[in-house]
Protein backbone atom coordinates (compact mmCIF):
# COMPACT_ATOMS: atom_id res chain seq x y z
CA UNK A 1 0.00 0.00 0.00
CA UNK A 2 1.74 3.30 -0.92
CA UNK A 3 1.46 6.20 1.38
CA UNK A 4 -1.48 7.30 2.75
CA UNK A 5 -2.70 10.70 1.42
CA UNK A 6 -3.96 13.34 3.57
CA UNK A 7 -5.83 16.31 1.56
CA UNK A 8 -7.53 19.19 2.87
CA UNK A 9 -11.23 20.26 0.89
CA UNK A 10 -13.55 22.86 1.62
CA UNK A 11 -16.49 21.65 3.80
CA UNK A 12 -19.08 22.88 1.12
CA UNK A 13 -17.60 23.50 -1.64
CA UNK A 14 -15.34 20.39 -2.29
CA UNK A 15 -13.12 21.22 -5.57
CA UNK A 16 -14.36 18.72 -8.45
CA UNK A 17 -10.77 17.15 -9.26
CA UNK A 18 -10.05 16.62 -5.37
CA UNK A 19 -13.22 14.45 -5.04
CA UNK A 20 -12.52 12.87 -8.84
CA UNK A 21 -9.00 11.85 -7.20
CA UNK A 22 -10.57 10.02 -4.07
CA UNK A 23 -13.12 8.40 -6.55
CA UNK A 24 -10.08 7.22 -8.64
CA UNK A 25 -8.64 6.12 -5.36
CA UNK A 26 -11.67 4.18 -4.06
CA UNK A 27 -12.04 2.68 -7.55
CA UNK A 28 -8.84 1.02 -7.49
CA UNK A 29 -9.55 -0.49 -4.03
CA UNK A 30 -8.26 2.58 -1.22
CA UNK A 31 -10.04 3.10 1.67
CA UNK A 32 -10.49 6.11 2.85
CA UNK A 33 -11.41 8.75 5.85
CA UNK A 34 -13.84 11.22 5.44
CA UNK A 35 -16.22 13.53 7.04
CA UNK A 36 -20.16 13.32 6.99
CA UNK A 37 -22.82 15.28 8.46
CA UNK A 38 -22.95 13.59 11.84
CA UNK A 39 -19.29 12.09 12.67
CA UNK A 40 -16.13 10.87 10.56
CA UNK A 41 -16.36 7.71 8.56
CA UNK A 42 -14.51 5.22 6.56
CA UNK A 43 -15.23 3.80 3.49
CA UNK A 44 -14.63 2.21 0.20
CA UNK A 45 -16.18 1.33 -2.94
CA UNK A 46 -19.11 -1.44 -2.46
CA UNK A 47 -17.59 -3.10 -6.09
CA UNK A 48 -14.63 -3.89 -3.99
CA UNK A 49 -14.65 -7.07 -1.62
CA UNK A 50 -10.90 -6.54 -0.87
CA UNK A 51 -11.43 -3.31 -0.02
CA UNK A 52 -14.64 -4.32 2.43
CA UNK A 53 -12.38 -7.14 3.85
CA UNK A 54 -9.71 -4.33 5.01
CA UNK A 55 -12.25 -2.41 6.18
CA UNK A 56 -13.25 -5.48 9.04
CA UNK A 57 -9.83 -5.92 9.55
CA UNK A 58 -9.43 -2.24 10.52
CA UNK A 59 -12.10 -2.10 12.34
CA UNK A 60 -11.83 -5.64 13.94
CA UNK A 61 -15.05 -7.35 13.37
CA UNK A 62 -16.10 -10.67 11.69
CA UNK A 63 -18.07 -10.75 8.65
CA UNK A 64 -21.26 -11.72 10.53
CA UNK A 65 -21.50 -8.73 12.73
CA UNK A 66 -20.44 -6.26 10.08
CA UNK A 67 -22.98 -3.26 10.30
CA UNK A 68 -22.24 -1.31 7.40
CA UNK A 69 -24.15 1.40 5.24
CA UNK A 70 -24.29 2.81 2.10
CA UNK A 71 -24.09 6.60 1.45
CA UNK A 72 -26.67 6.81 -1.65
CA UNK A 73 -26.92 9.94 -3.67
CA UNK A 74 -30.83 9.72 -3.59
CA UNK A 75 -33.66 7.43 -2.10
CA UNK A 76 -34.38 5.43 -5.85
CA UNK A 77 -30.31 4.22 -5.88
CA UNK A 78 -30.81 3.06 -2.39
CA UNK A 79 -34.06 1.43 -3.88
CA UNK A 80 -31.81 -0.29 -6.09
CA UNK A 81 -30.08 -2.24 -2.57
CA UNK A 82 -32.98 -2.49 -0.24
CA UNK A 83 -36.23 -2.90 0.00
CA UNK A 84 -37.86 0.31 1.08
CA UNK A 85 -42.11 0.53 1.84
CA UNK A 86 -44.72 2.97 1.81
CA UNK A 87 -43.76 3.90 5.24
CA UNK A 88 -40.21 3.84 5.18
CA UNK A 89 -40.32 5.97 1.71
CA UNK A 90 -42.14 8.81 3.39
CA UNK A 91 -39.74 8.97 6.66
CA UNK A 92 -36.80 9.12 4.18
CA UNK A 93 -38.39 11.62 2.35
CA UNK A 94 -39.03 14.26 5.15
CA UNK A 95 -35.90 13.22 6.86
CA UNK A 96 -33.23 12.94 3.79
CA UNK A 97 -30.60 14.47 3.17
CA UNK A 98 -29.70 14.79 7.33
CA UNK A 99 -28.04 12.30 10.01
CA UNK A 100 -29.91 9.30 9.73
CA UNK A 101 -29.44 5.92 9.02
CA UNK A 102 -32.39 3.94 7.59
CA UNK A 103 -32.17 -0.16 8.30
CA UNK A 104 -33.89 -1.78 5.56
CA UNK A 105 -34.28 -5.26 4.45
CA UNK A 106 -31.65 -5.92 1.47
CA UNK A 107 -32.18 -7.24 -2.03
CA UNK A 108 -31.51 -10.80 -2.84
CA UNK A 109 -28.85 -9.74 -5.13
CA UNK A 110 -26.98 -7.91 -2.89
CA UNK A 111 -23.84 -9.46 -2.34
CA UNK A 112 -23.49 -11.15 1.34
CA UNK A 113 -20.15 -8.86 2.27
CA UNK A 114 -22.54 -5.96 2.29
CA UNK A 115 -24.94 -7.35 4.84
CA UNK A 116 -24.69 -8.80 8.32
CA UNK A 117 -26.17 -12.20 9.18
CA UNK A 118 -29.78 -10.42 9.41
CA UNK A 119 -29.60 -9.94 5.57
CA UNK A 120 -30.06 -6.29 6.12
CA UNK A 121 -28.48 -2.77 5.17
CA UNK A 122 -28.32 0.80 6.62
CA UNK A 123 -29.04 3.52 3.74
CA UNK A 124 -27.55 7.12 4.82
CA UNK A 125 -27.87 10.17 1.96
CA UNK A 126 -25.91 12.90 4.61
CA UNK A 127 -26.34 16.57 3.96
CA UNK A 128 -22.30 16.82 3.72
CA UNK A 129 -21.29 17.78 0.04
CA UNK A 130 -17.23 15.74 0.36
CA UNK A 131 -19.57 12.52 1.44
CA UNK A 132 -21.70 12.95 -1.32
CA UNK A 133 -19.65 14.59 -3.94
CA UNK A 134 -17.56 11.07 -3.71
CA UNK A 135 -20.17 9.30 -4.54
CA UNK A 136 -21.25 11.29 -7.10
CA UNK A 137 -18.08 10.89 -8.95
CA UNK A 138 -17.48 7.06 -7.68
CA UNK A 139 -20.52 6.57 -9.46
CA UNK A 140 -22.22 4.38 -7.23
CA UNK A 141 -22.75 3.77 -3.59
CA UNK A 142 -20.13 4.40 -1.17
CA UNK A 143 -19.81 1.53 1.92
CA UNK A 144 -19.73 3.60 5.42
CA UNK A 145 -18.89 2.73 8.58
CA UNK A 146 -18.10 5.26 11.16
CA UNK A 147 -14.21 6.00 12.34
CA UNK A 148 -15.09 5.08 15.56
CA UNK A 149 -11.89 4.00 18.16
CA UNK A 150 -12.23 0.36 18.29
CA UNK A 151 -9.40 0.51 21.71
CA UNK A 152 -12.53 0.41 24.15
CA UNK A 153 -12.87 4.15 24.82
CA UNK A 154 -15.77 4.39 21.86
CA UNK A 155 -15.47 7.62 20.80
CA UNK A 156 -15.38 9.14 17.82
CA UNK A 157 -12.80 11.30 16.29
CA UNK A 158 -13.37 14.89 15.25
CA UNK A 159 -10.11 16.07 14.38
CA UNK A 160 -9.10 14.81 10.76
CA UNK A 161 -5.24 15.31 11.82
CA UNK A 162 -5.94 12.70 15.09
CA UNK A 163 -7.57 10.15 12.24
CA UNK A 164 -4.60 10.29 10.17
CA UNK A 165 -2.76 9.37 12.61
CA UNK A 166 -4.33 6.69 13.93
CA UNK A 167 -5.08 5.49 10.52
CA UNK A 168 -1.88 6.55 8.39
CA UNK A 169 -0.79 2.95 8.31
CA UNK A 170 -4.03 1.55 7.47
CA UNK A 171 -5.49 3.55 4.89
CA UNK A 172 -4.66 5.10 1.61
CA UNK A 173 -6.58 8.31 2.20
CA UNK A 174 -8.02 10.80 4.45
CA UNK A 175 -9.84 13.89 3.64
CA UNK A 176 -10.00 16.91 6.33
CA UNK A 177 -13.03 18.45 5.74
CA UNK A 178 -12.48 20.11 8.94
CA UNK A 179 -13.30 19.67 12.99
CA UNK A 180 -16.38 16.75 12.53
CA UNK A 181 -18.82 15.40 15.37
CA UNK A 182 -19.02 13.52 18.06
CA UNK A 183 -22.87 12.64 18.03
CA UNK A 184 -23.28 9.74 15.50
CA UNK A 185 -26.49 9.18 13.16
CA UNK A 186 -29.82 8.53 14.34
CA UNK A 187 -30.67 4.72 13.36
CA UNK A 188 -34.18 3.97 12.37
CA UNK A 189 -35.05 0.47 12.11
CA UNK A 190 -37.31 -0.16 9.29
CA UNK A 191 -36.99 -4.22 9.04
CA UNK A 192 -40.36 -4.69 11.50
CA UNK A 193 -44.14 -3.87 11.41
CA UNK A 194 -43.35 -0.39 12.65
CA UNK A 195 -40.20 1.47 12.07
CA UNK A 196 -38.42 1.84 15.80
CA UNK A 197 -35.40 4.09 16.53
CA UNK A 198 -32.65 2.18 17.84
CA UNK A 199 -29.93 4.65 18.04
CA UNK A 200 -31.23 8.16 19.35
CA UNK A 201 -28.29 10.34 17.64
CA UNK A 202 -28.15 13.50 15.91
CA UNK A 203 -31.04 13.28 13.84
CA UNK A 204 -34.63 14.05 15.77
CA UNK A 205 -37.20 12.52 14.03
Amino acid sequence: MARCELIALHPQHPAPQHLAHVAEVLRGGGVVAYPTDSVYGLGCDIASPKAVERIMRIKGIKPKDAKFSLICCSIAQAAQFAKIDNTAFRLMKRTLPGPFTYLLPGLHHVPDHLMGRRRTLGVRIPSSPIALGIQEHLGRPLLNTSAKSTDGLQVYPAEPTEIFERYQNLLDLVIDGGLGGTVPSTVVDCTGREPTITRQGLGEL
